[in-house]
């Protein structure tokens, strides 16, 4: 099977920050989620808009250490659009920042491709909220 096929689910997620600059416990614990094979990280885009509405870029390939996330720099594969871009700049409040990172779920790899060879797909993909989930397990303790 070659490598294209050979991919887990591919997810894109939006993080939000106040002030310019990511959490650095956030950043360490994703670097521990990479590092354990759980994820592979595919793109990183950094987006800060000051008090007065100026918006800052970095992408994956610049120098990432000013806003704390160097040592989650990859090699890109562009896969955060314009489109993306657009809707995290305009929603982003002033004086705040937004870490995009496309990530595939390394874990799921082996059992995805499996499915696929099998000839299934998936039929739904839903995140569940978190305060959802909280919620549940507290309701059955």
């Amino acid at each position: 099977m070659d490598e294209t096929v050979s991919i887990g689910p591919v997810e894109l997620v939006v993080l939000t920050f106040p002030g310019a600059g990511v959490d650095p416990a956030t950043v360490a614990a994703l670097q521990d989620v990479v590092s354990s094979g759980y994820v592979t990280l595919l793109d990183l885009v950094y987006i800060s808009k000051d008090e007065a509405g100026n918006v800052i870029q970095i992408d994956v390939d610049e120098d990432l250490q000013d806003v704390g996330l160097e040592i989650l720099s990859i090699e890109a594969k562009a896969l955060i659009s314009d489109e993306d871009l657009d809707v995290v700049r305009d929603s982003l409040d002033p004086g705040s920042s937004a870490a995009i990172i496309v990530y595939e779920q390394s874990w799921a790899r082996q059992f995805t491709s499996s499915a696929r060879a099998a000839g299934g797909e998936v039929a739904l993909h839903v995140q569940i909220p978190h305060d959802v989930v909280v919620a549940a397990v507290e309701a059955a303790l």
